[in-house]
């Protein structure tokens, strides 16, 4: 089964780690790295991407003995809105993004991917673990309140 997963992953939290788990469960994964432009226009602050590649290569070596399968992703969609894929594994906050993908896919001619949402990683306060929570200092990448 290929599978798709994307962001920009970072800093690398347990809400990520639980979106990439399932998405090696579930077959042969093509992660989606968004390049420093598009963090730019998503995000206000994201770290180089050749230092995220490197970060999130290093996590999957490490938590499925894998080689990662990175792909820069220079706008939203990447290949999930040309190329075959069986699944798309997202977050509440992204879900909408693969919606608008099968969309896409559709106006194609192509078959929808099938989305498997994953619920939030809350914190310690039952808040949705966030990168901006954690860069703005409340809690750390496992959700541990800091102030």
């Amino acid at each position: 089964m290929k599978v798709a997963v994307g962001g920009t992953f970072e800093p690398l939290h347990d809400g990520h780690k639980a979106l990439l788990k399932k998405a090696y469960e579930l077959g042969n994964v093509l992660i989606g790295l968004t390049s420093d432009d598009l963090a730019k226009h998503s995000y206000k602050e994201a770290g180089p991407y050749e230092e995220r590649k490197r970060c999130m290569k290093q996590y999957i070596q490490g938590e499925f003995n894998s080689q990662a399968n990175i792909q820069k992703l220079n706008e939203p969609y990447g290949p999930t809105i040309s190329e075959h894929f069986d699944y798309i594994v997202v977050s509440p906050e992204t879900y909408p993004v693969a919606m608008k993908i099968n969309l896409i896919r559709e106006d194609k001619g192509l078959r929808p991917i099938e989305i498997v949402k994953i619920d939030f990683v809350l914190a310690q306060d039952g808040k949705p673990i966030s990168s901006t929570r954690i860069k703005n200092g409340e809690i750390d990448e496992h959700g541990v309140l800091l102030r």
